[in-house]
């Protein structure tokens, strides 16, 4: 079901968007492939950080991170990968949506690099305890993996990240006047007896004992 949208003057169609905009150039237009090549699989096993994005079946969209030492993302071939499941807050967003809609898209970061690898693909979500027991960390096995059957592979190039100055430290804010997670979960959920300083022991607590 398509949305009338909400904000004035939108683009309404893509050729509206390319008069705007122009036309890719040949490199970016023939910088996608199919499979993980070696480049691919290189840049996997050095990323310790990447984001999912999945949608339901009615196309509502999420995006989640994932995060553990470089190389925890298991590639099986290359044409698939397995990411573990580690211990969350069990909501299973992406894997909820996983079961309605097999869509999926990745982003993998790695730490001081402004280019990221984008992956596109199916996915399922993997119990074999054998392909899982590859993946166990701190000896502990994932109970889950999302396993993700590879059609696109590309770099995207670093702009965002010289905009942002994020890997720059001297760009950054004054940790003390950074959002507080602990304050924004309480306001948010409004439990009775659960303030900032009861939530910020409940998320100690679980970084502590629940990482893995």
């Amino acid at each position: 079901m398509k949305i009338a949208p909400t904000f004035p003057n939108t683009v309404k169609n893509v050729e509206e968007l390319r008069e705007i905009t122009g036309q890719p150039s040949e490199l970016v237009n023939n910088k996608v492939i199919s499979y993980l090549d070696e480049h691919c699989r290189d840049f996997i096993a050095k990323s310790p950080f990447l984001t999912i994005s999945t949608a339901d079946a009615f196309g509502r969209c999420d995006v989640s991170p994932r995060g553990d030492d470089p190389g925890f993302v298991y590639v099986l071939n290359e044409k698939q990968l397995i990411i573990p499941e580690r211990p969350g807050n069990k909501r299973m967003d992406s894997m909820r949506n996983i079961l309605a809609n097999p869509n999926i898209g990745l982003l993998f970061l790695i730490p001081g690099l402004g280019e990221t690898l984008r992956v596109n693909g199916k996915a399922s979500i993997i119990q074999d305890e054998e392909l899982l027991e590859k993946m166990a960390a701190h000896g502990k096995r994932p109970l889950l993996g999302i396993g993700v059957d590879v059609e696109e592979c590309f770099i995207h190039c670093a702009k965002a990240f010289r905009r942002s100055g994020l890997w720059e430290p001297e760009s950054w804010g004054d940790k003390e006047e950074l959002p507080k997670g602990a304050k924004i979960l309480a306001a948010h959920a409004k439990l009775p007896k659960i303030d900032e300083e009861a939530v910020g022991k409940i998320l100690e607590k679980s970084y502590r004992e629940t990482l893995y």
